[in-house]
């Protein structure tokens, strides 16, 4: 902890992160230094700033210790005060000649002190931050939630190397060998490949499965009986939401997998068009994005619900739902931006490995982008609560234009961003768009989407118009040209100043005198701008005002007439 980052922390105020706790009244004891620990490790961990008041005035902590304060007492004192024992990291620093104790407290599994009152921090009602008692029935499933707890790395006791399937094995090799998986993987025996993803245990010289290894690797009749929560439905919903197919899996993930997007092809009805010599295929829901959603629900769901992953297949869009909301931290206003956080790490990095997911961890991009290049709208988890995460793909009609000059694009200068694609998307739908407005879909500052949007700018795709805070996007005339709409770009413009001088003066060719709405509707242009264009113009001669400020019209000059 340095002073800048120190000072920058009490500038802040209190949040969830960070609380003050003020001595100049009376000192803090060591049992409330203990439970704020507790408190700030079971919700997101922080800093505790001791000798700072509520209002942010610094008075100065007081010396804990004989001859001073001895930051690795105060340390062990915490360590040995919890219960699991809490790692923190403590400093004394000196602003404007008063000490401040610094202590960071980690996230840590559930925690309590000593005496076993578990608490937690909150912001309360008032939208100031507390830490208030945590119930037992508060606490199911933190540790999962926070990865902390990974159900998929424990040993299925119960289990033996005789429940494992050979024959999915060979699909796993089948599937390293097919996409980015390691390749070293394909040239080790059944029990070695098992071991070196980590799916199995030895245990008094038994080779027994984890729970990952049951997923990945299992017998059908193994998984029923060890990991009965597990279980995926496809279905096929009319309109009306009668079932029309109601598939059941408990199959080992990479075949589980494998036979849903069996029945995705099958259903999934594609158009075509031509871009120069090459026909693209437009489909009702694309596959990559598909894929990465269904993958994302199996590998993410939480195994400790007894729920089902459903995949249903409406007439208007797909809806996939994964068991467990979304793990600590995440939220579907951040679901871009967040860092990759699994719930499942074992099951996700054997998954990584055999190269079924993304090994950046970012396959939400591509349920984005196989949503956005074909103008459709942005992918909806909306839905999503604590219970489960639910996605909802939309089908609808497609733009044959957007994917064609977005396939064309990439053709020419390479792969689009997600927040690009998403600032494209928004543009060919509502026409217009400032930053902070795009900021939100984005799920980033202004600053960013200003930068997004400038950069398309740079690459010819957009104009800007105005400035400031009033100062909005649109697509540039070339994009029109290209997208078929070549008038679009003078409808969302609006023509340029010696283009709008050019009109009127056309119009009174065909008119003695015009009004100011007249000049309005031919040009596109507002009220003022009418206004000003209008006396620029009798300024510089080029037309005469007749009539008073309400019946006020304009024509040419007796001379020009």
């Amino acid at each position: 902890m340095t002073e800048d980052k120190l000072i920058e922390l009490i500038a802040g105020g209190e949040t969830l992160t960070v609380e003050f706790k003020g001595e100049k009244r009376e000192g803090l004891n060591d049992a409330d230094l203990v439970l704020a620990a507790v408190c700030m490790a079971n919700a997101s961990g922080g800093h505790i700033l001791v000798g700072v008041e509520d209002d942010r005035v610094i008075t100065g902590a007081r010396r804990r210790h004989l001859g001073g304060t001895d930051v690795n007492k105060i340390r062990a004192l915490i360590r040995s005060k919890t219960m699991p024992n809490l790692e923190t990291a403590v400093h004394e620093i000196i602003v404007d000649g008063k000490p401040i104790l610094s202590v960071y407290v980690p996230q840590s599994p559930l925690t309590s002190n000593s005496l076993g009152t578990c608490v937690r921090r909150v912001i309360s009602t008032d939208g100031k931050p507390a830490c208030v008692p945590y119930y037992p029935h508060e606490q199911v499933g933190r540790d999962n939630s926070l990865g902390l707890d990974d159900l998929t790395a424990r040993v299925c006791d119960a289990a033996t190397w005789s429940d494992l399937d050979p024959i999915q094995f060979e699909r796993v090799r089948r599937t390293i060998a097919a996409r980015s998986g390691d390749k070293a993987l394909l040239e080790l025996s059944d029990e070695d490949l098992a071991k070196a993803l980590g799916a199995v245990e030895t245990k008094e010289g038994r080779v027994i499965p984890c729970f990952s290894g049951l997923l990945i690797f299992g017998k059908e009749e193994a998984l029923r009986k060890h990991i009965p929560t597990h279980e995926a439905m496809f279905q096929v919903l009319t309109a009306g939401a009668d079932v029309r197919v109601n598939d059941s899996f408990r199959k080992p993930l990479v075949e589980l997998a494998e036979q849903i997007e069996e029945r995705f092809r099958a259903r999934v009805e594609e158009r075509e068009m031509q871009v120069g010599l090459i026909r693209l295929p437009i489909p009702d829901f694309a596959f990559g994005a598909f894929r990465e959603a269904l993958l994302n629900a199996l590998f993410h769901r939480s195994y400790r619900e007894n729920n089902a992953v459903y995949v249903q297949w409406r007439p208007d869009r797909l809806e996939i739902t994964s068991p467990g909301g979304f793990p600590d931290g995440v939220t579907t206003a951040n679901l871009l931006t967040h860092e990759p956080k699994p719930r499942n790490r074992r099951l996700y990095e054997i998954a990584k490995r055999i190269g079924l997911v993304e090994q950046t961890g970012r396959g939400v991009d591509k349920v984005y982008l196989g949503q956005l290049r074909y103008g459709r709208p942005i992918p909806d988890y909306s839905k999503s609560d604590s219970t489960g995460v639910r996605l909802i793909l939309r089908g609808g009609d497609e733009s044959m234009a957007l994917a064609a000059y977005v396939f064309e694009r990439e053709r020419k200068t390479g792969p689009i961003s997600v927040k690009e694609m998403i600032a494209i998307n928004k543009l060919f739908h509502e026409r217009r768009i400032t930053s902070a407005a795009l900021a939100v879909d984005i799920q980033a500052g202004q600053p960013e989407a200003r930068s997004v949007l400038e950069r398309l700018v740079e690459e010819g795709l957009v104009q800007p118009k105005g400035e400031g805070r009033g100062r909005v996007y649109h697509f540039s005339a070339a994009v029109y040209s290209a997208l078929g709409s070549p008038g679009a770009h003078r409808r969302v413009h609006g023509m340029e100043p010696t283009e709008q001088e050019i009109t009127v003066l056309e119009l009174l060719k065909s008119h003695d005198l015009i009004a100011r709405h007249e000049v309005m509707e031919r040009c596109g242009i507002g009220s003022t701008e009418a206004t000003r264009l209008l006396s620029k113009m009798v300024r510089k001669g080029v037309i005469t005002p007749q009539g008073n400020k309400r019946g006020r019209k304009y024509k040419l000059p007796d001379n020009q007439a």
